[in-house]
């Protein structure tokens, strides 16, 4: 089975893309709804996180995102230590779910396949591509924050030309771009590959 990594900056629209996947039939795991989900239900990952960043980022047993924004907010090395325990959960559940998978290919998302290393296990890795502005606008409206959230959010990760130039493909997600028009074509190039 062929795996697809599907990458891209904050407000880039990789969850657009992969909903296109969706209803073509291909299974696709989402890597931050993932460790969301993870983050709340495994009691050894909840352990971890308690130990790292202190109870108060669970109230009545559920996750307080907030608390963990703030607590990892400009602190480089806690947020390295943070993942590096949410991390490899991650990995063992999506490790799980692909061999439960029986697709010619899934497609695995997330923002940080390259800074965490993760391009490694794909067969491929496509990148989802829009200009910073509108990133920033879509991200602001998504997500219902100041822009000065979504710029320092894209201060932590990858610089979006240099992670589209590591990408096998890269889908255009803007202007008169239209993404359906690629993602078939996608599609097909990716069944073709997962025959041999």
């Amino acid at each position: 089975m062929l795996k697809v990594g599907i990458t891209g900056g904050i407000g880039s629209g990789k969850s657009t893309v992969c909903q296109v996947f969706e209803t073509l039939g291909i299974p696709v795991l989402y890597a931050d709804e993932t460790a969301r989900h993870l983050m709340e239900y495994d009691d050894t990952l909840i352990k971890g996180i308690k130990e790292l960043l202190g109870e108060q980022v669970y109230i009545n047993g559920k996750l307080v995102r907030e608390q963990i924004a703030s607590a990892v907010f400009g602190r480089a090395n806690l947020l390295q230590e943070l993942n590096a325990i949410v991390h490899p959960a991650v990995v063992r559940y999506s490790n799980e779910w692909v061999k439960q998978q029986q697709s010619p290919y899934i497609i695995k998302e997330a923002a940080i396949f390259f800074e965490s290393g993760t391009d490694k296990e794909m067969n491929l890795m496509v990148g989802v591509y829009a200009p910073m502005k509108v990133r920033i606008l879509r991200a602001v409206q998504r997500d219902n924050v100041p822009q000065e959230k979504i710029l320092a959010r894209i201060a932590q990760q990858m610089d979006e030309d240099e992670k589209m130039k590591l990408c096998d493909y890269v889908i255009c997600n803007y202007g008169e771009t239209a993404i359906l028009p690629q993602v078939l074509d996608l599609h097909q190039k990716l069944l073709e590959k997962a025959k041999g």
